[in-house]
Formats: C-alpha cells, sequence, structure tokens
C-alpha cells in the first residue's frame, strides 16, 4: 500500500479536496503574500515544491511566494494531520477581478486523507470530518495572528462558496459548512453543525 505523502502516487490526489479556503480581503499581492506566508507556517508544511509528478527529494523547492503560485498554479507539501499521519497538501489562489477579493485555497485531497485513516461522516452526501475542521480552523486562527483576512471556510471543496459581505458580518445559525468570521479584530469560528 502506497503511503499518504507519496506525490507520484495519483491516488493521494484523487477524488476532490478538504479545505481551508480564506477569502484575502483584496487583490492585492503583498496582502496575499502575508497570508499564504503566514498560513505555510501556521500549517508547518514541509517543503514547498511546483510538480507532483516527482517525490520531493527528487526535486528542488520552489519559494513560497505568490510568484511561485502564479507560475505553478499550486504549490505542494507535506503536512502532519492531527493523528500523526503525514500526508500531501497543497495550496492554490483565485484571482479576484476588480470588485472582489483574491482566495486562498490550503487542501488536502481526500484521497490522501482516507488512506491516513481519518474517518468521516459517512452519512453525508460529501466528506466531513469534525477532527479535520478543527484542525484547518486552528490553522486559520494562527495565519490570521500574522495576517488578517476578511473569511475563511472550512469542509469539503469549499473556495469560494460564499464571501464576506454575504455574510453580512453573523455566522449562518445552521451550518454545513464551518466558518471564520472576523468581528472587532478576532476572528470567530462557528463549526458545521448540520
Amino acid at each position: 500500500m502506497s503511503h499518504p505523502a507519496s506525490f507520484r502516487d495519483e491516488s493521494n490526489w484523487a477524488d476532490s479536496y478538504y479545505e481551508l479556503g480564506i477569502e484575502v480581503g483584496s487583490t492585492d499581492d503583498a496582502r496575499l503574500q502575508r497570508v499564504l506566508s503566514a498560513l505555510w507556517s501556521a500549517a508547518d508544511v514541509l517543503g514547498c515544491f511546483g510538480r507532483r509528478d516527482h517525490e520531493p527529494h527528487e526535486q528542488a523547492q520552489v519559494p513560497c511566494t505568490v510568484a511561485s503560485l502564479t507560475e505553478h498554479g499550486d504549490l505542494l507539501g507535506q503536512v502532519r494531520l492531527p493523528n500523526g499521519q503525514l500526508v500531501v497538501c497543497g495550496c492554490t489562489v483565485v484571482r479576484g477581478g476588480d470588485d472582489s477579493s483574491d482566495w486562498l485555497d490550503f487542501y488536502v485531497p481526500t484521497g490522501a486523507l482516507e488512506k491516513a485513516g481519518i474517518v468521516y461522516w459517512s452519512d453525508q452526501p460529501f466528506f466531513r470530518s469534525a477532527v479535520i475542521d478543527d484542525w484547518l480552523a486552528a490553522i486559520a486562527m494562527k495565519t490570521y495572528q500574522e495576517a488578517p483576512f476578511s473569511l475563511g471556510v472550512v469542509g469539503w471543496t469549499v473556495s469560494g462558496c460564499t464571501d464576506v459581505s454575504t455574510m453580512a458580518g453573523t455566522l449562518p445559525t445552521e451550518r454545513d459548512i464551518g466558518y471564520l468570521l472576523p468581528n472587532d479584530g478576532v476572528l470567530h469560528y462557528g463549526a458545521a453543525n448540520t
């Protein structure tokens, strides 16, 4: 059986992604860079690479920068889950237009999560894990301390599913995903509860 931290094993990247999606709050590269750097550090990602067809020891690292994101599309690394398993992870950016902000999306593929033994709610039509939700929310909290952002969302393929203007400063009462919403300089976490 392959290891969930192997870049070359396509089954690690299979299916979809479990994500921490961050609405940066602008389209300014300097602000995006601050959030990216803080996020990579908060998640304690091992390495920063541009190719998943080579294992980390077979390729040179790339800088953890907006320029590298633009060049490679995704920045890749390995991260240790709360259960101690090392898995592949990645980060990508969705650039906003003139009237919206950029989104930074940190993800762990569900193929790697399943191999790592993460238990998820099998009665849902999507992957959900309270353990991974809380872990990603903790990463967001640490990131926010170093580089404040407008909104965070946690869950299965959640990046861009809402935005801070839609939230109108209030966490939804019923939540299919986790929300991280700043209020007066404090980031509040509303875990998924449905």
